[in-house]
């Protein structure tokens, strides 16, 4: 057996085990859903006949569908350009910072890595109108106490700002990473043309930044589709309350499949959907925000 033989057998070989995870983690449960979704599948019946586009057509004429679907995307076009904005002039800042720049990027770290639960249940009190801190804060300046999640107005936005909250360490990190990527000399040359701080913004600091935006706003996006663990430990008995307000896609999945009504295959069509959902804003976001520079 050549060398090059033996390199190309233990590369497969290295590569069988996580090609086999992801198959059988992923690929396969995936499939297994569409085919779910095609049958009338209930967990408390032995029988689950076969359907076809049934559970596709009940969902088009399912109004809490439909208002879990407006919501989700509300999720992702208020939380991620207002997270992304807030990383990204906090990475400038912490790039000033010469003393004690480490203890300041880990406290931004340190909510992402602590747990959803405890972080919903934390704000959930933080949110109380009547005892809750946020209310005692802004009452010192004359603002009378607002419901927040018990508003169908404000009920959203409050979890929304909890998911913009926990993500903003992770999105500053990537984004120093990537503002620390840039070589100085773009904007050493730039000052000598007398560029200013926003023409070096601009013109360097954003294109240059474009494959770091990308990755985040795709990633958030995501996140912001899937969002559950907040709504459900934070809205009134976790069923994404008032009056649906909060409730999200992955949250009414849960409800049909496990909260009771075990629908598995009108479930199963709700993941399908909000696979395809997720797909095309990646692909979109893919397509609208890629660029590319040469300098």
């Amino acid at each position: 057996m050549t060398l090059s033989r033996r390199r190309a057998l233990t590369a497969y070989g290295l590569i069988a085990v996580p090609l086999a995870f992801f198959l059988f983690i992923r690929i396969v449960p995936t499939l297994s859903a569409l085919q779910v979704a095609l049958y009338q599948w209930d967990m408390l019946s032995d029988e689950r006949p076969f359907v076809g586009a049934a559970n596709f057509q009940a969902l088009a004429n399912d109004a809490v569908f439909r208002t879990a679907l407006v919501n989700t995307l509300k999720y992702v076009i208020i939380g991620v350009p207002i997270g992304l904005s807030l990383a990204l002039a906090i990475a400038l800042a912490l790039t000033r910072v010469k003393k004690l720049a480490g203890l300041f990027r880990t406290l931004y770290f340190v909510p992402f890595v602590t747990s959803l639960v405890a972080v919903s249940w934390v704000w959930r009190w933080l949110y109380q109108p009547q005892r809750g801190s946020i209310n005692e804060l802004i009452g010192l300046i004359g603002i009378p106490p607002q419901p927040f999640l018990q508003s169908t107005q404000q009920a959203l936005p409050s979890i929304v700002a909890v998911n913009v909250w926990h993500d903003l360490g992770f999105q500053i990190v990537i984004f120093l990473a990537g503002l620390q990527a840039i070589p100085d000399l773009y904007y050493e040359a730039a000052r000598l043309d007398g560029a200013d701080r926003w023409a070096l913004f601009r013109h360097i600091t954003l294109p240059l930044l474009n494959p770091t935006i990308v990755f985040l706003a795709v990633t958030s996006a995501i996140s912001s589709l899937q969002v559950f663990t907040q709504i459900q430990n934070m809205s009134a008995q976790g069923t994404g309350g008032p009056l649906n307000s909060t409730l999200s896609l992955v949250l009414y999945v849960y409800q049909k499949a496990f909260g009771g009504a075990y629908q598995m295959g009108y479930a199963s069509a709700m993941t399908v959907v909000l696979f395809a959902l997720i797909l095309s804003v990646t692909l979109i976001q893919l397509r609208v925000l890629s660029r590319r520079y040469d300098y």
